[in-house]
């Protein structure tokens, strides 16, 4: 059975766009958690663009089931992190002016940064994912760093505009998923998941777990928090 984990940051991003107390990304986690949601994800990013630290320490007490922190690779992230000690730490690219995460960690290329970062988190107790590329070179890179986790970016797969396209983003994140198992590490997988796509996705046995946010958000304005995420795990495990 693949699991879901449910990103709140848009919750955050309304609420911030009037400077307001809502609506509540802990408040949203909750019902996440009731509608069937195996885990909760979020991104303090450096510029508190959503999710603000308050939160954050928040959903530590509050989550029941799985608490992801997804962040940048920089000193004042890790100390938050090993202070707030989440289930799972998936480091991530990050630039200002994108409006969400638009592409995956390069780990190749700076491999013994990333490292001495997992080293630091692992010290603390804390489970490791490296959003990535499905590339071969990447796939690499993170097993040899000591990754836990890698968590495939879905975002070009997701983007395809014709089947062709589709189909061939979808090999390559088949044979991305089979080689990062074969390596040892645990696969996950998105961006732009939604509820249309998943029904691809899910046929690729090696990912255990998908990240899904937007769509899940964008749905549960129409029909509540609680009932997006009840179709999402319905389509995820038919």
């Amino acid at each position: 059975m693949a699991r879901l984990t449910v990103n709140v940051d848009h919750v955050a991003t309304l609420r911030q766009a009037r400077k307001a107390k809502y609506p509540d990304p802990v408040a949203a986690a909750i019902l996440a958690e009731l509608g069937g949601a195996n885990g909760i994800v979020v991104h303090l990013r450096e510029d508190r663009r959503h999710i603000q630290d308050r939160d954050l320490e928040l959903l530590r007490q509050i989550v029941k089931t799985h608490l992801n922190l997804e962040m940048a690779n920089t000193e004042e992230m890790l100390a938050i992190a090993t202070r707030i000690k989440p289930d799972r730490v998936t480091l991530v690219p990050e630039r200002r002016e994108e409006l969400t995460t638009e592409g995956g960690l390069n780990v190749a290329d700076q491999e013994m940064k990333i490292q001495d970062a997992i080293s630091v988190l692992h010290r603390a107790g804390i489970e490791v994912s490296l959003f990535i590329d499905p590339a071969v070179q990447q796939i690499q890179a993170a097993a040899r760093v000591g990754a836990d986790v890698v968590e495939l970016h879905t975002g070009i797969f997701s983007e395809a505009k014709t089947i062709e396209e589709r189909r061939r983003q979808f090999e390559i994140l088949k044979n991305a998923a089979r080689l990062a198992k074969e390596l040892g590490l645990n696969v996950h997988a998105g961006h732009g998941v939604d509820y249309e796509n998943v029904l691809w996705l899910r046929e690729i046995q090696e990912i255990e777990e998908f990240s899904i946010g937007h769509s899940i958000i964008a749905r549960a304005v129409m029909v509540g928090m609680e009932q997006a995420v009840r179709d999402m795990v319905k389509l995820l495990n038919p």
